[in-house]
């Protein structure tokens, strides 16, 4: 499986203190970046090289490689926000949005689900669709950040529901915070099914905000078989905060709609893809 080498990728070096990969750094860093200038509007370099102690050659790399996923728009001598990038829906709308697609996905999901396993439910709307199909499995238990999940699965005789602590995010009814990621790295799951506001295959799965990607990768660390479960309008879609790359998953479920050319590029990386 591939998450045995995230597992030795992730293993702790010689000491506690060893520094991040140059890749994570450079990834947590622009996630402040960008952070900050949601927060501000916007920011200029000079400023940004003063506050990360870093060159201006590094933070322009940084905005325009923020500026090419689309979440931040560049300008003279910084970078001002993109507005449409943030307004992430509400989960009411989104409930609806390709809702046939996302229930066939959710019940071929739950076809890969066995008797007595664990499995990890991220907080979206098509692991909802999932959670709906599994109230029947034997002996199941379901780790979830989602409130949705969780009240899903309510009075379902033959799973128990582990529910994250953390902070209650309103606009995806998640768990996020360090509570939540502390909590999930002391569990192990057979499978993990992840959503992802954006599943461009050239960028990895993604998401619209830092907290809950944190939460998501704790996700993908405690799991043995990484599973997305993504509409085909995903697929079109880069969010700003990485999740996973697809050499990271194993399977991809999709609905038939997904192009021809994004199929054979998502099984590129060796996922196996499932459309429905």
């Amino acid at each position: 499986m591939k998450k045995d080498l995230l597992n030795r990728s992730a293993a702790p070096g010689p000491a506690d203190d060893d520094p991040l990969p140059d890749g994570m750094m450079a990834e947590e860093r622009r996630m402040q970046i960008l952070q900050i200038i949601r927060a501000e509007g916007r920011a200029k370099v000079n400023d940004l090289v003063h506050r990360f102690k870093t060159s201006a050659v590094t933070i322009r790399s940084d905005l325009n490689e923020l500026h090419q996923r689309g979440v931040i728009q560049r300008s003279h001598g910084g970078a001002v926000i993109q507005d449409t990038v943030f307004r992430e829906s509400p989960l009411n709308e989104r409930l609806k949005n390709q809702s046939k697609e996302k229930q066939r996905i959710g019940a071929m999901a739950a076809t890969l689900i066995r008797e007595g396993e664990t499995v990890i439910l991220d907080s979206g709307t098509t692991t909802l669709e999932v959670a709906r199909q599994l109230k029947n499995i034997p002996h199941l238990q379901v780790i979830t950040n989602g409130v949705n999940i969780a009240v899903e699965l309510l009075g379902a005789r033959h799973t128990q529901t582990i529910m994250m602590g953390g902070t209650v995010r309103n606009e995806s009814a998640s768990i996020v915070g360090r509570a939540t990621e502390d909590m999930l790295e002391q569990f192990s799951a057979d499978k993990l099914f992840l959503c992802g506001a954006g599943c461009d295959p050239e960028f990895g799965v993604s998401g619209t905000n830092l907290e809950e990607t944190m939460a998501n990768r704790a996700m993908l660390r405690a799991a043995r078989e990484i599973i997305v479960v993504a509409d085909a309008s995903k697929f079109t879609r880069r969010s700003m905060s990485l999740i996973a790359s697809f050499s990271e998953v194993d399977i991809v479920i999709s609905d038939l709609s997904l192009a021809p050319e994004l199929q054979e590029r998502v099984r590129s990386f060796g996922c196996k893809l499932i459309l429905v």
